[in-house]
């Protein structure tokens, strides 16, 4: 992956390696017949609207994408790797009984005419009532080759592969085989898993022989990507998500090409696929888009965006935020990137420790799961919303102060340092670590065992819900004096109108 170079320097370089490629596409396809097909590949969409500031994304924008698309290719299909239904600030929105639980990101796609998904590990956050709705609500293609529910038994309307037949003008036809492999980290009640790898080679078998062209869609992290690409050369592409920036690798004998898009549809990747039907050969063109305020939003899709950024914002009013009330005014950027807040402090994540401390006064030090942290986004100076906090915090939760012994403490902050680049790595305020990484130290002072200290932490984290840290439940006999301060995203409006002065402006 490329390193800091600004936006125009990626462009330019993306333009050029696309020519490139499109250069040596069409040199080393004969003059005999061809059949093109697009593929717009998204993945790990958890907003409809643009991000960073309005500068990225925006699924208004990727439907004018494919419109045009359409228009120069009508063999054009638009394919999401997983991840949609969770977790997203909306889609946390009161509604009903209930909460939004995905339904604007259903609709929007719905609008959008993506055409085929695979699940990802986060469709699973939902209750099984919701997320059965959800794929009833969907008009898309859903596939799945490895997930299944509690019987073993594929989900209604979801198929284990699927096969595109694609006829030019000419009636020369290309079969294009899809199936889908999603890694097992969301063990819920209603779903059971088959080993992805396996399953893949098992795919490999029943289709090749079917299909001209054979894709993977993943949602897997990276080296069980690049495990498929080495032992299955049969497979021609593997489109894939899970990882949140753009990677574009291959690997194996064949060079299999392995691709993922940023996530929030900062970008998405258009691949023409070019087969030869005289010589039975594939060639891939791909070009990384970037999703920006160049391309124009989709008047129809932003119809339904709206229609759901109201309900939303009505249910949050109804639980007491005013979603367009700006707050703060801030004078410098807040890192809230997935990337950052799993494996180092920011601007971003202090500010909400502190917060968490200013509502539990006489608290030694804060702690609270990196993975609370949703926005995955860099918040640019100006304006904070309080939907740009609900955005930040989408799970809410109540502060709580807690006594807990030193060597339980101790035990959980290792356990949050090994947690090091997942959701439950741990975010402190007032905590250091000696240069060997032996030792812990509260408020300057080494961490001393036998000592009670005061802890401001989430909610979630004493549920024993986090990786590795079962044992941190309210009943744990380390732990006392629990008790509660509100939610935590109040929390933080507190802290950031402390640091940059209360704005209290109503939207705009």
């Amino acid at each position: 992956m490329m390193k800091n170079r600004n936006f125009k320097e990626l462009l330019a370089i993306t333009v050029v390696c696309f020519l490139l490629s499109a250069f040596v596409a069409t040199s080393m396809l004969s003059a005999g017949p061809v059949v093109k097909v697009t593929l717009l590949h998204l993945n790990d969409v958890y907003e409809i609207d643009p991000v960073s500031g309005g500068a990225q994304g925006g699924l208004a924008r990727v439907a004018t994408l494919k419109k045009r698309l359409l228009k120069e290719n009508p063999n054009t299909y638009a394919i999401l790797a997983g991840d949609l239904f969770s977790p997203s600030a909306l889609g946390a929105a009161p509604f009903k009984a209930g909460h939004l639980d995905g339904r604007q990101m259903v609709a929007t796609l719905n609008q959008l005419g993506l055409d085929y998904i695979t699940f990802g590990n986060h469709e699973f956050d939902l209750n099984k009532d919701s997320f059965y709705t959800r794929l009833s609500e969907s008009r898309s293609t859903w596939i799945s080759s490895n997930v299944f529910d509690e019987k073993g038994s594929p989900f209604p309307g979801v198929s284990e592969s699927e096969i595109i037949t694609v006829t030019d003008d000419s009636n020369n036809t290309v079969r294009i085989g899809l199936f889908g492999v999603t890694l097992a980290s969301n063990k819920k009640s209603y779903v059971t898993y088959k080993d992805p790898l396996k399953t893949a080679r098992a795919m490999v078998k029943s289709l090749r022989g079917e299909v001209d062209i054979l894709i993977a869609v993943t949602h897997l992290d990276i080296e069980q990507d690049m495990q498929i690409a080495k032992d299955l050369p049969e497979v021609d592409l593997i489109l894939g998500g899970h990882e949140h920036e753009n990677i574009q690798i291959w690997r194996g004998l064949d060079f299999t090409p392995i691709f993922k898009a940023d996530a929030n549809a900062r970008t998405v990747y258009v691949h023409e696929l070019i087969f030869d039907i005289e010589k039975r050969k594939l060639q891939i063109v791909s070009q990384l888009r970037f999703i920006t305020g160049e391309i124009p939003d989709d008047p129809e899709t932003v119809r339904v965006i709206k229609k759901w950024r109201d309900i939303g914002y009505n249910g949050f009013r109804r639980a007491g935020f005013r979603p367009e009330n700006i707050v703060v005014r801030t004078t410098q950027s807040l890192d809230g990137l997935e990337s950052s807040v799993r494996n180092n402090s920011t601007r971003l994540t202090k500010l909400i420790c502190k917060g968490m401390m200013d509502v539990s006064p006489g608290t030694d030090l804060a702690i609270y799961n990196a993975g609370s942290v949703r926005i995955d986004d860099l918040i640019p100076p100006g304006k904070i919303s309080e939907y740009d906090v609900i955005r930040i915090l989408p799970f809410g939760g109540d502060v709580v102060s807690v006594k807990m012994k030193g060597r339980l403490l101790k035990r959980v902050l290792d356990q949050g340092k090994r947690n090091r680049g997942t959701g439950g790595y741990l975010q402190m305020a007032n905590v250091s670590l000696s240069e060997d990484g032996t030792k812990w130290f509260i408020n300057g002072k080494k961490l001393k065992s036998g000592r009670k200290y005061k802890i401001a932490i989430s909610d979630f984290l004493l549920t024993g819900n986090e990786s590795g840290l079962g044992y941190l439940t309210e009943d744990n006999k380390n732990i006392t004096d629990i008790r509660r301060h509100g939610d935590i995203r109040k929390a933080l409006i507190a802290r950031l109108q402390k640091i940059y002065g209360s704005e209290e402006v109503s939207g705009e």
